[in-house]
């Protein structure tokens, strides 16, 4: 199989807020989300070639959990020229209390 660009797909709001509550029932106290800006997405997808981002999980030194994106390309592979990290975590930047962060 590769990749065409269509992977993924929206789901209702209520499907997102049951699967982020149960994801917070199990975790308490753990990092919720993370925010990446629009420039860092923006430069991995105008990499030539790519056709989405690949989100691999991580932990610190600290042992909190962390995003890892690169691009990936039609032939599934990652591209690895540009790595992000570095999101602002949530909890520390959650914005207004919402069904996906309280």
């Amino acid at each position: 199989m590769s990749f065409d660009g269509t992977e993924g797909g929206s789901i209702p709001l209520t499907a997102g807020a049951a699967l982020t509550e149960e994801y917070r029932k199990l975790n308490p106290g753990a990092t919720k989300g993370h925010f990446f800006g629009k420039d860092i997405l923006q430069e991995i997808l105008n990499q030539t070639g790519c056709i989405g981002i690949r989100m691999y999980y991580g932990i610190d030194e600290e042992g909190n959990k962390e995003l890892v994106l690169v691009g990936a390309d039609a032939n599934e592979d990652d591209m690895t020229a540009l790595v992000a990290d570095l999101s602002m975590p949530c909890p520390g930047v959650c914005g207004n209390a919402n069904v996906f962060n309280s």
